[in-house]
Protein backbone atom coordinates (compact mmCIF):
# COMPACT_ATOMS: atom_id res chain seq x y z
CA UNK A 1 0.00 0.00 0.00
CA UNK A 2 1.34 3.42 -0.86
CA UNK A 3 2.63 5.53 2.01
CA UNK A 4 2.40 2.70 4.53
CA UNK A 5 5.27 0.92 6.17
CA UNK A 6 5.38 -2.82 6.75
CA UNK A 7 3.97 -2.70 10.29
CA UNK A 8 1.38 -0.08 9.30
CA UNK A 9 0.19 -2.42 6.55
CA UNK A 10 -0.09 -5.32 9.01
CA UNK A 11 -2.09 -3.15 11.41
CA UNK A 12 -4.41 -2.03 8.61
CA UNK A 13 -4.88 -5.68 7.57
CA UNK A 14 -6.04 -6.47 11.12
CA UNK A 15 -8.47 -3.54 11.09
CA UNK A 16 -9.76 -4.38 7.60
CA UNK A 17 -10.33 -8.00 8.63
CA UNK A 18 -12.60 -6.79 11.48
CA UNK A 19 -14.16 -3.62 9.97
CA UNK A 20 -17.31 -3.43 12.08
CA UNK A 21 -15.56 -4.11 15.36
CA UNK A 22 -13.60 -1.27 16.99
CA UNK A 23 -10.31 -2.63 18.29
CA UNK A 24 -8.08 -1.58 21.18
CA UNK A 25 -4.31 -1.52 20.84
CA UNK A 26 -4.06 -4.88 22.64
CA UNK A 27 -6.63 -6.42 20.25
CA UNK A 28 -4.57 -5.30 17.27
CA UNK A 29 -1.35 -6.63 18.84
CA UNK A 30 -2.92 -10.02 19.45
CA UNK A 31 -4.17 -10.28 15.85
CA UNK A 32 -1.07 -9.23 13.93
CA UNK A 33 -0.13 -12.29 11.90
CA UNK A 34 3.58 -12.80 12.41
CA UNK A 35 6.01 -14.21 14.92
CA UNK A 36 7.53 -10.90 15.95
CA UNK A 37 7.17 -9.73 19.52
CA UNK A 38 6.33 -6.03 19.71
CA UNK A 39 5.94 -3.60 22.55
CA UNK A 40 2.47 -2.29 23.26
CA UNK A 41 3.79 1.25 22.78
CA UNK A 42 5.05 0.38 19.29
CA UNK A 43 1.59 -0.68 18.12
CA UNK A 44 0.05 2.30 19.91
CA UNK A 45 2.43 4.65 18.07
CA UNK A 46 1.64 2.99 14.73
CA UNK A 47 -2.10 3.41 15.35
CA UNK A 48 -1.55 7.03 16.35
CA UNK A 49 0.42 7.62 13.14
CA UNK A 50 -2.29 5.94 11.06
CA UNK A 51 -4.86 8.19 12.73
CA UNK A 52 -2.77 11.26 11.95
CA UNK A 53 -2.44 10.12 8.31
CA UNK A 54 -6.21 9.62 8.02
CA UNK A 55 -6.11 5.83 7.66
CA UNK A 56 -7.97 5.11 10.91
CA UNK A 57 -10.59 6.78 13.02
CA UNK A 58 -10.61 6.47 16.77
CA UNK A 59 -12.82 7.31 19.66
CA UNK A 60 -12.46 7.08 23.38
CA UNK A 61 -13.76 4.01 25.10
CA UNK A 62 -13.06 3.74 28.79
CA UNK A 63 -9.55 5.01 29.45
CA UNK A 64 -8.21 4.41 25.95
CA UNK A 65 -9.01 4.56 22.27
CA UNK A 66 -10.62 2.07 19.97
CA UNK A 67 -9.77 2.10 16.27
CA UNK A 68 -11.60 1.47 13.01
CA UNK A 69 -10.39 1.77 9.41
CA UNK A 70 -11.36 5.12 7.85
CA UNK A 71 -11.97 3.33 4.52
CA UNK A 72 -12.40 -0.25 3.53
CA UNK A 73 -9.55 -2.06 1.82
CA UNK A 74 -11.08 -1.69 -1.66
CA UNK A 75 -11.48 2.08 -1.30
CA UNK A 76 -7.90 2.41 -0.03
CA UNK A 77 -6.52 0.41 -2.96
CA UNK A 78 -8.59 2.43 -5.44
CA UNK A 79 -7.21 5.64 -3.89
CA UNK A 80 -3.67 4.23 -4.23
CA UNK A 81 -4.32 3.49 -7.91
CA UNK A 82 -5.55 7.05 -8.41
CA UNK A 83 -2.41 8.32 -6.71
CA UNK A 84 -0.24 6.25 -9.04
CA UNK A 85 -2.15 7.52 -12.08
CA UNK A 86 -1.78 11.07 -10.81
CA UNK A 87 1.98 10.62 -10.58
CA UNK A 88 2.58 9.78 -14.26
CA UNK A 89 2.70 12.16 -17.20
CA UNK A 90 0.37 10.09 -19.37
CA UNK A 91 -2.33 8.47 -17.25
CA UNK A 92 -4.39 7.76 -20.39
CA UNK A 93 -1.61 5.55 -21.75
CA UNK A 94 -1.33 3.69 -18.44
CA UNK A 95 -5.08 3.03 -18.29
CA UNK A 96 -5.21 1.96 -21.93
CA UNK A 97 -2.24 -0.38 -21.44
CA UNK A 98 -3.93 -1.89 -18.40
CA UNK A 99 -7.19 -2.35 -20.33
CA UNK A 100 -5.38 -4.02 -23.25
CA UNK A 101 -3.49 -6.38 -20.96
CA UNK A 102 -6.37 -7.18 -18.58
CA UNK A 103 -7.38 -10.81 -18.20
CA UNK A 104 -10.84 -11.83 -19.37
CA UNK A 105 -12.09 -11.77 -15.77
CA UNK A 106 -10.59 -8.31 -15.17
CA UNK A 107 -12.10 -7.01 -18.41
CA UNK A 108 -15.53 -8.33 -17.39
CA UNK A 109 -15.24 -6.60 -14.02
CA UNK A 110 -14.24 -3.33 -15.69
CA UNK A 111 -17.17 -3.58 -18.11
CA UNK A 112 -19.62 -4.19 -15.25
CA UNK A 113 -18.22 -1.24 -13.32
CA UNK A 114 -18.39 1.08 -16.32
CA UNK A 115 -21.94 -0.06 -17.12
CA UNK A 116 -23.04 0.76 -13.57
CA UNK A 117 -21.35 4.13 -13.80
CA UNK A 118 -22.93 5.02 -17.15
CA UNK A 119 -26.38 3.89 -15.98
CA UNK A 120 -26.37 6.34 -13.04
CA UNK A 121 -28.57 9.39 -13.53
CA UNK A 122 -26.48 12.53 -13.91
CA UNK A 123 -27.24 15.61 -11.79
Amino acid sequence: MLNLGQLETKVMDVLWDTPAQPLRVRDVMDRIDDDTSRAYTTVMTVLDNLHRKGWVIRHTEGRGYVYLPAKNREEAVADALREVLGSVADADAVLLHFARTASDDEADILRRGLRRRTNKPRP
